[in-house]
């Protein structure tokens, strides 16, 4: 099983971080093939740079996707996750999408703790064109970004811990998404401290994609061929269908 992992911003420690926590879950059975974009923001706190990163995920998808079993795009927030869906002929498992579906199971209420405050109404955005809006109690996130906390992990445990036991006791929450690639590992970690289960968005899609490459077929929003101009010859035989 060939798993081709997403991480569609440029900082390559991210990429590194996810990567040993998917190889920890899935164990001997994948090989996994770590792509990070090539050209973008540092790391994604917002619109803009969730834009670009959506062309990053396409761009590693055209340069490393031959011959992979399935597709995780490592980023929460899932920039370019309907375009990679189009164009790849295997499963593409997006970690936000898959980290509320399991939260939400049952119906059940849920939130996110994230780091950057821009991602709050992204997500907010996100998870209702999910069709999961009445699931989300809310969305707290803490000031440090994603990779201000993969920096200086220790630093942000108990805000993380207090924004996410907050989302229980104050919001209604009944399971709450440690979101962001760069907090893998942290859920367990603050999990003894918050009074509802906290769900760590790494593992959560790890888990997806090894369903679905297991399970194989082929998506069935396939987009037409379409002719470019000035895009990297991998890019462009993509979309062109050649």
């Amino acid at each position: 099983m060939r798993i081709l992992l997403i991480n569609p911003n440029t900082t390559a420690a991210v990429t590194d971080l996810v990567a040993a926590h998917v190889r920890a879950i899935a164990g001997d059975g994948i090989a996994l093939v770590p792509a990070t974009g090539r050209f973008g923001a540092r790391y994604i706190s917002s619109r803009a740079a969730a834009a670009i990163a959506g062309h990053a995920a396409l761009d590693a998808f055209a340069e490393h996707g031959h011959g992979c079993d399935a597709v995780y795009l490592a980023c929460f927030g899932d920039p370019g996750l309907a375009a990679l869906r189009e164009v790849s002929p295997v499963p593409v498992v997006g970690m936000a999408e898959a980290a509320c579906r399991a939260a939400s199971a049952g119906a059940r209420p849920f939130a996110i703790v994230t780091g950057g405050v821009l991602w709050g109404p992204m997500l907010t955005e996100f998870v209702a064109g999910l069709g999961l809006g009445a699931c989300l109690t809310g969305v707290r996130t803490v000031a440090p970004t994603g990779a201000e906390i993969a920096a200086d992990p220790e630093a942000a445990l108990g805000l993380l811990a207090a924004a996410c036991t907050a989302c229980v006791r104050e919001d209604g929450a009944e399971a709450v998404i440690l979101g962001g690639a760069a907090l893998a590992g942290l859920a367990a970690r603050i999990q003894r401290a918050v009074p509802a289960p906290v769900l760590c968005s790494v593992e959560a899609g790890t888990r997806a994609v090894l369903a679905a490459a297991a399970g194989g077929g082929r998506p069935a929003d396939e987009a037409p061929p379409l002719a470019s101009l000035g895009l990297p010859p991998p890019l462009a035989n993509l979309l062109a269908r050649t």
